[in-house]
């Protein structure tokens, strides 16, 4: 076989240079084999824990920086500048169109706005969990969803048993959402000691939460439902669809879309931070590039010698910039955009939205302790009862599987973690109190959510030391 034949085989050039045919030869045998036999071998695995590691070490970073921000703002709203702190966030942020104008204070910006973001890159993580991830399986899927769906409903049930029909009875929803990053960062304080399990479960929970609470403050917290304006959001959403058919990969055009989505979902009564949701899982979670194809493009582009033949429209050039799109789209996009917007989400618009929001002058005024201590039993007590009772009976019911490295006792423990509700709890409280009892239901919040995070390490640290004195593996 001749140099160039050879090249033209292992390029699929056909204008393949004796010289590209020896260069192609020793891209192929020559130092990245050696360098692929000097690391392990790669398994599917790799593919699915990698970005949810990435996930988890971003939001037990993210916890401090949202801790930080909440006590800033408690110190910072109860100092001598607390009224200019507190009209900053009240300072109103407008566009006008003519006659036409959207307007909204500097905090409605970020809880209706940023936080869209953070429902999005939400979303993104529980599809890939669903397509991608330990969530594949049904049953895993349906123990972790009966779990956040008793997290939901008990502690509201909780909630509006003690308040019995008083006027903030609207503020059932306030206790039903875990706090991602908190939980996660939580965790990270014990190390490896927690079973992966623990943070699979732990996370599905909190991710299903979240996405649950979105529902409940789009519906049960919106205003007067204008039908005109959902149709439009559905057209919108139909385009994107429809876009994504056809192959276009324009982020702009679908990021255009988007707003558009917002816009109409803003206008028709139902809370905007759902279309964060929507949008998440219309992402397409697959690659448009498949890795046999991406080596196979690359490697026309390595084949060449080096030269000056890279400028003007050539085929070379052309090579280059295929290249460029195949390196690209070999991630899905979903992938992609989680990686980009994940690490903005995590150390900007959270402690931004902690730092707007978790601000509570402390003084002046009477507390309604009623409320207070309604919010606080809600995440403290409900919540886990909620998570422990309905993750049982799914079990034993047969609807869903628990996963085999979890006990029971290890469960309960991480249950208590997920009465941590701070960044969804304070979203619900804004939109369900009024400012007569807003201030209660911080600190309900604050109070139930300390709670819950010193009982659930508290267990779980007595639970994993004292696993090896019984004969138990860690995590077992």
């Amino acid at each position: 076989m001749d140099a160039r034949r050879a090249g033209r085989m292992l390029t699929g050039r056909e204008d393949a240079s004796p010289y590209a045919a020896r260069h192609a030869g020793l891209r192929r045998i020559g130092r990245p084999m050696n360098g692929a036999l000097g690391r392990l071998p790669r398994e599917p695995v790799d593919r699915l824990s990698r970005p949810f590691a990435r996930f988890l070490r971003i939001e037990a970073i993210a916890a401090g920086a949202l801790l930080l921000c909440a006590a800033l703002a408690l110190a910072v709203s109860n100092s001598p500048w607390s009224d200019a702190y507190l009209a900053f966030w009240e300072t109103p942020l407008g566009i006008a169109f003519g006659d036409a104008g959207l307007s909204r204070s500097l905090k409605r910006w970020i809880d209706d706005g940023a936080m869209t973001l953070f429902f999005f890159v939400v979303a993104l993580e529980l599809k890939r969990e669903l397509v991608l991830g330990e969530l594949r399986s049904p049953r895993k899927t349906l123990f972790a969803l009966a779990a956040a769906v008793g997290g939901m409903l008990v502690p509201a049930l909780v909630f509006l048993a003690i308040e019995r029909g008083e006027a903030a009875a609207r503020g059932w929803g306030i206790a039903m959402a875990t706090d991602t990053a908190f939980v996660v960062g939580c965790l990270a304080l014990l190390g490896r000691r927690i079973p992966r399990d623990l943070r699979v479960f732990l996370l599905s929970v909190a991710i299903f939460d979240d996405v649950g609470a979105i529902a409940v403050i789009a519906i049960g917290y919106g205003g007067a439902m204008d039908w005109a304006a959902v149709a439009c959001a559905a057209a919108a959403l139909l385009a994107i669809a429809a876009m994504g058919r056809v192959g276009i990969r324009r982020v702009a055009a679908y990021a255009a879309l988007g707003i558009a989505v917002w816009l109409a979902l803003d206008a028709s009564g139902l809370h905007p931070t759902l279309a964060g949701v929507l949008l998440g899982l219309m992402t397409p979670a697959r690659s448009w590039v498949s890795d046999t194809r991406l080596h196979a493009i690359l490697d026309r582009v390595v084949a060449y010698p080096r030269g000056e033949h890279w400028s003007g429209d050539t085929r070379d050039r052309q090579d280059l910039q295929r290249a460029g799109v195949a390196a690209r789209e070999a991630l899905s996009p979903l992938e992609r955009i989680e990686m980009g917007l994940h690490p903005w989400v995590a150390f900007a618009i959270l402690p931004l939205f902690a730092l707007a929001n978790a601000g509570l002058p402390l003084g002046g005024h009477a507390v309604d302790w009623r409320l207070a201590i309604a919010v606080a039993v809600g995440l403290c007590c409900g919540k886990p009862a909620g998570v422990l009772l309905f993750a049982w009976l799914a079990a034993r019911l047969g609807i869903g599987t628990r996963p085999p490295g979890l006990r029971w006792p290890v469960l309960a423990g991480g249950a208590l973690l997920t009465g941590i509700g701070f960044t969804m709890a304070l979203l619900v409280a804004e939109l369900a109190l009024d400012a007569r009892h807003l201030d209660a239901g911080k600190i309900g919040i604050l109070l139930g959510s300390a709670v819950s995070a010193a009982a659930g390490l508290g267990m779980l640290r007595w639970l994993t030391t004292r696993q090896p004195v019984e004969g138990h593996p860690t995590g077992g």
